[in-house]
């Protein structure tokens, strides 16, 4: 019996020996892992660091251009606003349509339409719909006007365009409104 506990000592022993070069080969990789943790971190470390961003020159454009596609909109009303707004600055045409919108000042209008009190106007309509479109639309030129590097003040509206748009099936038959609105603005070189 006692012999048996003495080969089963030495099995251990054995076993434990066997496994030694093992264990030091795993402190081994461990300790090597610890090294590829610390690359990693600090490789993590280089990565946070941006390099120094250089400054762009502005390059100064001299047309600016905002274009709204397929509005709900009929073209006849864009055509008078685009026309109405056309040779204003941006902001004031902003304040006209906002008077519009308000029913304080009249569109200029063709056609056999009720006449309206304003300067150089015969007859006028309040397309307040089509105004609120129009609104976002002057905002977007006013943006692109100072990313193009052009002066607010001397900037003017020189020109406006109102198309057909593709415009969907009603029921009936009918077709809905769709219009697509480009506008120009220009610096006056004066």
């Amino acid at each position: 019996m006692e012999s048996n506990k003495q080969e089963d000592k030495k099995d251990m022993k054995r076993e434990s020996v066997a496994h030694a070069p093992h264990d030091e080969h795993k402190k081994e990789e461990s300790h090597v892992g610890e090294h590829k943790h610390e690359r990693g971190a600090e490789h993590k470390h280089e990565e946070k660091k941006e390099p120094a961003k250089i400054a762009k020159p502005v390059v100064k454009k001299d047309l600016a251009v905002a274009r709204s596609m397929s509005l709900h909109m009929s073209k006849r009303h864009g055509m008078y606003i685009c026309a109405f707004i056309k040779n204003k600055k941006i902001d004031q045409a902003i304040a006209d349509l906002e008077q519009v919108c308000l029913l304080k000042k009249a569109v200029p209008f063709k056609g056999e339409i009720p006449h309206r009190k304003g300067k150089g106007m015969m007859s006028g309509r309040y397309p307040v719909a089509a105004a609120r479109l129009f609104i976002p639309i002057l905002k977007t030129l006013n943006g692109n006007v100072t990313v193009n590097g052009m002066d607010l003040t001397k900037t003017r509206i020189t020109s406006g365009s109102a198309n057909w748009a593709s415009r969907p099936a009603r029921r009936g038959g009918q077709k809905g409104k769709r219009t697509h609105i480009i506008l120009e603005a220009r610096e006056d070189k004066k």
